[in-house]
């Protein structure tokens, strides 16, 4: 048996969630990994919040802490099969990415068997084509994310559409899909405007430590504002060395 580290980090904590106390050896066995492997997946059931105790020494063992419960998937069918297409969508627009391949086994290993059923049917019943457009990872989506939740600022390197690279610090505001492309719409504070930047074309992205006030999005909605400022400032940018529409 050769499980992949999801599969096995799932396998792992279905055994321990059945009781009691397991020796190294034996979750190694069951696993079909080492005992060093069985460490390590003991230590991402962790970084995932679940309280695994260990007994070291020779005869190591591992068990959930008395006090932990793991909540149930309290989906209804027709969710799970929302879930399902959604991940298929977002594996066609992030075909190197396993996140949402990820996504889906884990949904298969811990799902009641009535809605597994169900999820395995979408998943056999729903194929999306590969979109049109660039690769985003979704790495770079969730700092973009956590930055937008936590009012922070981010850094990274850009390449405009002209082949001119540069380095900005900008407050994300949000992330949005048109014309088979992914954009971010931030506000620029070296240039004191707001842009617009496609995320393939976004590199060495981190977050800047620190708490801002950030700027307010001059528009009710990105789609009037990007059917005003932005078609004029794409115009503008085909003419000018550094528009706001990129």
């Amino acid at each position: 048996m050769d499980l992949d580290p999801t599969t096995r980090t799932l396998t792992l904590l279905t055994l321990l969630k059945s009781g009691g106390e397991w020796t190294a050896a034996d979750l190694a066995e069951r696993l079909g990994a080492s005992v060093r492997t069985v460490r390590r997946d003991a230590q991402r059931l962790r970084r995932l919040g679940y309280t695994v105790e260990a007994r070291p020494g020779p005869g190591s063992a591992y068990r959930l802490s008395p006090g932990v419960k793991v909540p149930p998937l309290l989906f209804t069918a027709d969710e799970v099969t929302a879930l399902v297409a959604g991940l298929h969508l977002i594996r066609a627009w992030l075909p190197e990415d396993p996140v949402a391949s990820s996504a889906l086994l884990k949904l298969d290993q811990v799902l009641p068997r009535p809605l597994r059923r169900r999820a395995a049917a979408t998943d056999l019943a729903t194929e999306v084509l590969q979109q049109p457009g660039a690769v985003v990872a979704a790495a770079t989506v969730g700092v973009i994310a956590d930055a937008v939740a936590e009012g922070g600022r981010l850094r990274f390197r850009y390449v405009d559409q002209h082949g001119r690279p540069s380095s900005r610090l900008v407050e994300p505001y949000r992330h949005f899909l048109r014309a088979g492309q992914w954009y971010l719409v931030a506000f620029d504070a070296d240039r004191d405007d707001w842009r617009t930047f496609r995320l393939d074309r976004i590199t060495e992205i981190t977050p800047v430590p620190g708490t801002y006030q950030p700027h307010e999005f001059p528009d009710a909605s990105i789609e009037h504002w990007l059917t005003t400022d932005f078609g004029r400032a794409t115009a503008r940018s085909s003419r000018s060395a550094d528009g706001p529409a990129r």
